[in-house]
């Protein structure tokens, strides 16, 4: 299991947009083979963070998904990134 969580910065007041914009990636996510969650939110505290979670079967899963990754307008907008890539090799309840 793949997981990638970490955070994007964008503008404070362009936050609400590039989520939106972002909508149709999360629902064609969620609906690939090998995708058990995908989601990107609004941080409470940051008004210009955006929070990263994904979790994947695999690692071709993931990749197949993300080919070019996003477009150049979203990139575009990210001021600072810190995301990482987690490899689980178990999974317990909490």
């Amino acid at each position: 299991m793949v997981i990638i969580s970490g955070k994007l910065y964008v503008a404070a007041d362009a936050r609400d947009a590039y989520l939106a914009d972002c909508r149709e990636v999360m629902e064609q996510a969620r609906s690939a083979p090998g995708c058990f969650d995908f989601a990107l939110s609004p941080d409470l505290l940051e008004p210009d963070r955006i929070n990263v979670y994904e979790r994947w079967e695999t690692d071709e899963d993931l990749e197949r998904f993300r080919g070019e990754g996003p477009s150049g307008a979203q990139t575009a907008q990210i001021r600072a990134a810190k995301v990482s890539r987690y490899r689980i090799s178990a999974i317990e309840p909490a």
